[in-house]
């Protein structure tokens, strides 16, 4: 379907979703994304063309099916999977695509570093996704390079290309970190968590000059623009624990991503914004203005945040309560994060557990923030449950497998399709039951006349 449309626009000297949509063109990738969503598609095209809402489609991935990241949409989901030097199986991470797909993905990231064969994992993780595809280029640069000292300009941009060839949706860069912020990651007590940032700023200081990434952006620019490749402008001032939160050193970060953003904007080429970490609760709102306010409104798009530090091999449930908030207030895309946060490599299982978490928060903001229909399900779901129609509520639940699995513990399955309870409250206690068996044959308007009489009799 999606090779046909790009075909269409071969001899066109500009592909990207941005150009179209400034030109008052309605692509068939904003037409099938409007109707998923539920939107007006010229309305969703404003939104493209005003920056507000991306839609990351490299041009070369064309079996994908579009979507969409912003405001105006319904909250994304990305699943961060990836091969190490200590395990770089192919299959092993295709695995992980299809889980993370399964259970919800929006988008994935390919965060492979240090494994031996990371274009043919890379490859294979594209060619098996129907869903956008980011990396940080960062990693493979170093991988392919050896020594962050020997960095060049044309490392950056030949990796970037080979990347972007193979059909990768959105880069992760660092960009915005600066000379100048150097002395304000002194005040912290974690420094750079950043992967990226941290190898970033080890060539600043080596050399003494300004981020490489800053200084060759245009040329980045003009590669994201020939394969339509979205950018996700990488916070590398993230906190990364609670007592950095919100300091100087990330916020001025945040303000050189805004002037990247428009630099971004003018050359057509699609922005999404990267931010915490680790924030405190009542410091989330506060954060996504300022985003808002610096970025000109570009789709911000978060790692949980944490709200606290110390749930290690539960970090996946402390971020999620920290992302539904953001997403309240208005983040567009949430990265998940597995019970393996902080401790080692997730696999599939710690893959499932992540993106339900995390799609319980998306879920959970889109009714706060009242997207048209998003409510059905659960609606839905109170029907089905004061019914006892068991199969319908695995239907209509964001884990069937896991939620049949729990109830058949305990009621296997020859019993459930006729039970009228469940083994927690067991038959004489279901409080569904004792409700519908008390009002079975009650008589309400004897009820009213009753209790009319009763308000007369007390008035006098």
């Amino acid at each position: 379907m999606r090779k046909e449309w790009i075909k269409k626009r071969a001899n066109d000297k500009v592909r990207t979703q941005m150009y179209y949509a400034k030109k008052g063109i309605i692509t068939e990738e904003i037409e099938y994304v409007a109707k998923k969503e539920n939107l007006d598609p010229e309305f969703l095209r404003k939104e493209v063309a005003r920056g507000r809402c991306i839609i990351p489609a490299n041009i070369n991935h064309t079996h994908l099916e579009p979507m969409a990241i912003g405001r105006v949409t319904k909250t994304k989901v990305n699943a961060n999977i990836g091969a190490s030097a200590l395990a770089s199986d192919i299959e092993e991470e295709v695995k992980k695509l299809k889980t993370a797909i399964k259970y919800g993905a929006d988008t994935v990231m390919d965060l492979s570093a240090g494994a031996k064969n990371m274009d043919e994992i890379r490859e294979a993780i594209i060619k098996a996704s129907p869903v956008p595809i980011g990396t940080v280029p960062m990693y493979q640069i170093i991988d392919e390079i050896g020594d962050v000292e020997k960095l060049t300009y044309d490392d950056i941009l030949r990796v970037l290309e080979k990347q972007a060839k193979q059909g990768v949706s959105y880069f992760t860069i660092h960009a915005g970190l600066l000379l100048r912020h150097m002395p304000e990651i002194a005040k912290r007590k974690m420094g750079i968590v950043s992967r990226g940032g941290s190898l970033t700023a080890s060539w600043m200081l080596k050399h003494h000059k300004e981020n490489p990434f800053y200084t060759i952006f245009d040329d980045i620019l003009e590669i994201c623009r020939e394969y339509d490749v979205s950018l996700s402008l990488g916070d590398s001032l993230r906190p990364g624990c609670l007592y950095d939160a919100s300091d100087k050193a990330q916020l001025e970060e945040l303000k050189v991503l805004g002037e990247l953003t428009l630099r971004a904007w003018d050359k057509d080429v699609q922005v999404m914004i990267e931010g915490p970490g680790h924030v405190p609760i009542n410091e989330i709102e506060r954060n996504v203005k300022l985003e808002q306010i610096y970025c000109h409104e570009a789709p911000f798009y978060v790692l949980g945040p944490l709200v606290l530090d110390i749930g290690a091999g539960y970090d996946h449930i402390g971020s999620a309560i920290g992302a539904a908030m953001a997403a309240w207030q208005g983040v567009s895309m949430l990265c998940y994060v597995t019970p393996k946060e902080h401790l080692g490599l997730p696999n599939e299982e710690d893959v499932r557990e992540g993106m339900m978490a995390y799609k319980i928060a998306a879920h959970a903001a889109d009714i706060a923030r009242k997207i048209p229909g998003v409510r059905r399900v659960d609606d839905e779901m109170s029907d089905a449950r004061y019914h006892f129609d068991w199969k319908r509520q695995f239907e209509l639940a964001l884990d069937p497998e896991r939620a049949k699995e729990y109830h058949d513990e305990t009621l296997p399955q020859e019993v459930f399709k006729e039970a009228e309870f469940c083994s927690m409250c067991g038959p004489k206690f279901c409080s569904y039951k004792v409700t519908q068996e008390s009002l079975e044959n009650f008589d309400w308007e004897e009820f009213k006349k009753e209790a009319a009489k009763k308000m007369e009799k007390e008035s006098v």
